[in-house]
């Protein structure tokens, strides 16, 4: 779904903003670090988390990846599921351990954290060479 220089842009950043809204329509926005693996966009989260209960109501989000001087970026909208556990989520950790040493000092077992996995469904992009 992501165009070459698309995906470039995303497999280089590693900060998103991801956009939830809760029970009253509210948008709920966040800084999130993420990994983009096999078509799709993987963010950690701690459990009782506010977007990780507006993702339980209502499962459409969008996340935006963005760069400054020159402007760049990448905007998703997309259908969120959350892993606690399974084969998915274990491949999910093992590469967040490996890319992020904030993972590494503060590992967690399955079942502790959750990982939001988003799926595109739409993708907008701006400044990008194609």
């Amino acid at each position: 779904m992501l165009s070459a220089s698309e995906r470039k842009f995303v497999e280089a950043n590693e900060l998103c903003r991801l956009a939830t809204t809760d029970e009253n329509s509210q948008p709920h926005v966040v800084p999130v670090a993420y990994i983009y693996y096999n078509n799709k966009f993987y963010i950690a989260t701690d459990l009782g988390t506010r977007k990780l209960a507006n993702i339980r109501r209502n499962n459409k989000v969008a996340l935006v990846i963005d760069k400054t001087n020159p402007n760049r970026a990448v905007m998703v909208q997309g259908l969120a599921t959350i892993l606690l556990s399974g084969e998915e989520y274990r491949t999910i950790y093992r590469i967040f351990y490996d890319r992020f040493a904030w993972v590494r000092r503060d590992p967690w077992q399955e079942g502790e954290a959750a990982f939001i996995a988003v799926e595109p469904r739409k993708v907008v992009s701006w400044g990008l060479r194609q």
